[in-house]
């Protein structure tokens, strides 16, 4: 595994120690659900963390999922434009299956900010690396996904310089 399985190991251990919990202590905490061999060899970056079992962690571990992603600047092929404004709306509309990482990283900024408007949530180009790391895309790939599910305007396409 790579320099980053290794850093997002490090977050995860970090976390779980931070809890005060022991490997044993996560799979007896969690009833079975999650193994210390497995929590082990995610924090060890010996085994590749898929995004739905990294949500599920930062759920158990009751923190956002950006909480779990290493710091420093994820590569990107193309920066986000500057001005990133979700609608809340039409992200609600989406099904979960495809919006269901977006939902709850928005639902946590929202909790964080204390804006409960509904309508529109404006978000940071960092919080976009964060998600695009989730969906296992390029910023640039992610935003074009969401202008196409409606979920942001057509000019927050990102400009490609190739």
């Amino acid at each position: 595994m790579g320099d980053y399985a290794k850093a997002l190991g490090a977050k995860l251990r970090g976390i779980r120690q931070q809890q005060g919990l022991s490997l044993h202590g996560v799979e007896q905490k969690s009833g079975g659900r999650w193994k210390a061999v497995v929590v082990g060899s995610y924090e060890r970056g010996d085994r590749a963390v898929t995004v739905q079992k990294l949500a599920e962690l930062a759920d158990f571990y009751g923190v956002p999922v950006a909480e779990l992603l290493p710091e420093g600047r994820i590569p990107s092929g193309s920066e986000p434009a500057a001005k990133i404004v979700i609608n809340l709306e039409r992200l609600q509309a989406l099904p979960a299956d495809k919006a269901g990482p977006l939902a709850r990283y928005a639902a946590a900024i929202q909790s964080q900010r204390g804006d409960y408007n509904g309508k529109v949530l404006s978000i940071r180009n960092e919080d976009l690396r964060s998600l695009a790391i989730i969906y296992d895309m390029t910023p640039g790939d992610l935003s074009e996904q969401l202008v196409e599910w409606g979920v942001l305007p057509p000019e927050a396409r990102v400009v490609r310089e190739d």
